[in-house]
């Protein structure tokens, strides 16, 4: 797996992996997630995603859905708590149009107010949409609960009534803020001149402008006590809980036991040690997962589970049992070895996804400057030991460290 890499005059950095594919995924990775809004901001790096497609100097909003569209491409958009990405899906034969568009939308909208007056009520729609979902909602109250007031706790939607008060004035602002080219890459998956690409980025972005990095608001220690239980009355059909607790940053050396360590508890297989116990044995939820996210500077961990209000006190019972087993004994080297293949294959099938792993290789580059290599990512889980997971267990399970939210 050999990247192409250069950074442009302007500050771009660009990475490109070569594939036999005729397919291209390419796209603008930004570090202009929710932890680059300022107090006053909620909502807004989100709100720029949607308004950025509506309207540049040299297009309007309908010509940039028409641009790939009518070449059979797909032209996309997201918002996470880190990055911002707009990224698109073309034969290689229109990647010009694809990485014209990109540029045009990313560094030249202008954010014109009756395109937002019209916008701002579909994106107040997501958010109905979304708090019409108990089961989505509570991660997001979560993470405010664990992040305090950190802008990593805030929704990335934002609230209603604060989105339509922002203008135009306000999009330019964050955007001439986060929006520039040393704070940004450029990923591109697929069969293509690396030489000539750089080249077109070259001429696209010469009159990008180009200023400090913004400085990310860095989290507070995780150190500090965080067990509370909080309940909500939503009156829910069905009770949706969430326990959990800051962890490990990507740079944490304790990261990839945890990584397994939470494969092993509530991971995507059937045999995951949560879904056996609350599902398999007992029949008391339809879903329970673990999940670990890392950020730059700290990381959440958490588990979910929905079950009948009756069953949330045995649920957390037979949890907190599974997560006694973890903390107190060792993994068997069966058991170990097991879960090492376990993971390995899982990341192997999720990597033949093309689309995905060309903007997982982008958002590492981008914030790590890492050129992700999967069988790097391998031989560093095959060193994971069973004292190592037994002690982020020890360290991260321990009942005066977690969190617990219950919606109800």
């Amino acid at each position: 797996m050999k990247y192409n890499t250069q950074t442009l005059s302007c500050g771009l950095r660009v990475i490109h992996l070569p594939s036999t594919s005729p397919v291209v995924y390419c796209g603008y990775q930004i570090a202009a997630g929710t932890r680059h809004e300022l107090l006053g901001e909620e909502g807004l790096a989100h709100f720029c995603e949607h308004m950025t497609f509506k309207g540049t100097r040299r297009r309007t909003a309908l010509q940039i859905i028409n641009a790939l569209e009518g070449v059979g491409g797909e032209l996309n958009a997201f918002t996470t708590k880190e990055d911002t990405v707009y990224y698109a899906a073309v034969m290689k034969d229109h990647l010009v149009e694809a990485v014209d568009v990109l540029t045009d939308i990313v560094f030249n909208s202008q954010y014109p107010q009756a395109e937002i007056d019209k916008e701002v009520e579909v994106i107040c729609d997501e958010i109905e949409s979304y708090n019409d979902s108990p089961a989505e909602l509570i991660y997001d109250e979560f993470e405010s609960i664990v992040f305090g007031r950190h802008p990593l706790g805030h929704n990335i939607l934002g609230h209603a009534d604060q989105l339509r008060g922002y203008t135009t004035a306000d999009a330019l602002r964050f955007t001439a803020r986060c929006y520039q080219p040393a704070n940004t890459i450029f990923f591109a998956y697929g069969d293509l001149d690396f030489r000539r690409l750089v080249t077109r980025l070259e001429r696209e972005t010469k009159n990008a402008k180009t200023s400090e990095n913004p400085d990310d608001t860095k989290c507070p220690d995780m150190s500090f006590p965080l067990a509370t239980t909080v309940a909500r009355d939503l009156g829910t059909h069905q009770a949706h809980v969430m326990i959990g607790t800051r962890s490990y940053d990507i740079h944490h050396p304790r990261r990839m036991a945890l990584y397994l360590l939470n494969n092993i508890l509530g991971g995507p297989g059937m045999n995951s040690r949560l879904n056996l116990s609350l599902r398999e044995k007992n029949g008391l939820v339809y879903t329970v997962e673990s999940t670990m996210v890392n950020y730059s500077d700290t990381g959440i961990w958490s588990i979910y589970f929905g079950c009948d209000p009756k069953d949330v006190e045995r649920c957390r019972r037979l949890i907190r049992k599974e997560l006694n087993i973890m903390m107190q004994t060792p993994l068997s080297r069966t058991r170990l070895t097991a879960a090492k293949r376990q993971l390995k294959g899982q990341i192997a099938i999720a990597c033949d996804t093309r689309e995905q792993f060309a903007l997982d290789f982008g958002k590492s580059f981008l914030h790590y400057g890492w050129e992700r290599n999967i069988d790097h990512l391998f031989q560093n889980i095959d060193q994971v030991t069973a004292d190592e997971i037994q002690q982020v267990a020890q360290e991260l399970f321990a009942p005066d460290r977690l969190t617990t939210l219950i919606y109800q």
